[in-house]
């Protein structure tokens, strides 16, 4: 229903996912029965929880230790790995300075250009240690190493808002998003969106999956500075509605990665719940011991040398990647053992498989994580950390 701004201005109110709660059904299954995989192209994965595209989440040693573990990270091809030969010593710097240098360094190390022989060399490394090379450009970037890219098995094509109606001044030829999809070699994956009309024309132009998400990224100051971006949930429910109204008119189902936002297991159980088939993180694998990132998160348009739209954070290192994504776990917030928390949860609701999780019943709910958690909140214990 929309609700009236003011004259002449109607807004429709939106969730995000901290906002809704997930409804028992009558039926219950054991954990170790639910079937978590998804498919991406034509690669299976056994974990629908992707490392997102950002310099201290995913490098080669974690690209490859994530395929190893049933699940994916997306290397960044226009980030340090494919500007500097050797980023060991960038990453230190950037772990090392202070808050108030920091943009300005990034801005001055960002500044070195991108190698083409580089983001061959990443994508090689990867391959040659059996990990499956996922890597992530700009729509410009798409356009200016599509040659270099075309070893790799997935490319995400990723921009704040990614759309097939943009416009260009007359000198500038926009990336066609529609004849990529046809000419790459590999599945493309194609973000970031919030919308219904926009995920369906993503889809016709060919996309082999679609992100979602516009600022919900723990490192993402896009919100705040541009003002733009839908909650979550909304996102996420509208964008699958596209998705399933896609695949009942051409039979190609096209999956609905949720791409930020989230943190916890529970996190990941209610995007999946609102019609996501996978979910994109970034900082609870930056915390990682194995992170490139050194107990630090930020965003990929931190950089940016007109208007950047990210911060750094601190995130600490509280276990192994394994821990995190399979555990066991060490934390009680919901921070480690993702995929046992998925299975657990789909368990509790009688899902059988991530479609069926779809399906399940989803109540408005804001005061889910504050009920009743007044002790853990005044000791900052578990839920109130």
């Amino acid at each position: 229903m929309d609700i009236q701004l003011g004259r002449g201005k109607t807004a429709r109110r939106a969730y995000g996912i901290d906002e809704i709660a997930l409804v028992p059904g009558p039926r219950t299954l054991d954990p170790g029965l639910a079937d978590t995989k998804i498919t991406l192209g034509q690669i299976e994965r056994e974990i629908p929880i992707i490392a997102s595209a950002m310099d201290g989440v995913v490098d080669v040693k974690m690209a490859v230790r994530l395929s190893q573990l049933g699940s994916l990270g997306v290397i960044n091809l226009e980030g340090v790995q494919a500007r500097y030969a050797d980023p060991e010593p960038i990453l230190d710097r950037i772990a090392s300075v202070g808050k108030d240098e920091f943009v300005t360094l990034m801005q001055e190390l960002y500044a070195e250009p991108v190698k083409p022989e580089l983001i061959q060399l990443r994508i090689k490394q990867v391959k040659d240690q059996g990990g499956i090379a996922a890597v992530s450009v700009t729509p410009v970037g798409a356009m200016k190493y599509r040659e270099a890219i075309a070893t790799a098995d997935l490319v995400f094509v990723q921009a704040t808002v990614v759309s097939t109606d943009h416009l260009s001044p007359d000198s500038i030829t926009p990336l066609d998003l529609a004849q990529f999809c046809a000419e790459m070699p590999m599945p493309v994956f194609l973000g970031n969106c919030v919308t219904y009309d926009v995920t369906l024309k993503l889809m016709q132009a060919g996309a082999a999956g679609v992100l979602v998400g516009i600022g919900p990224g723990a490192a993402c100051t896009s919100r705040g500075v541009l003002g733009v971006g839908v909650p979550q949930a909304t996102a996420v429910a509208d964008c699958a509605a596209a998705r399933d109204d896609y695949f009942q008119q051409t039979g190609r189902y096209v999956p609905i990665i949720a791409d930020g936002g989230l943190i916890t297991g529970g996190d990941i159980c209610k995007c999946i719940a609102c019609g996501a088939d996978g979910v994109m993180i970034g900082s609870p694998f930056a915390r990682a011991q194995e992170a490139p990132g050194r107990g630090f998160h930020w965003g990929m348009a931190t950089p940016s040398p007109v208007l950047p739209r990210g911060t750094r954070i601190k995130v600490g290192t509280t276990g192994t990647l394994e821990q995190i994504l399979r555990g066991p776990a060490q934390l009680d917030d919901g921070t480690h053992n993702l995929l046992g928390a998925l299975q657990t949860s789909m368990g509790t609701l009688g899902a059988k498989n991530i479609p069926e999780m779809q399906q399940v019943e989803v109540v408005i709910a804001p005061s889910l994580l504050t009920e009743g958690k007044v002790y853990q909140k005044a000791q900052q214990l578990g839920m109130g950390k």
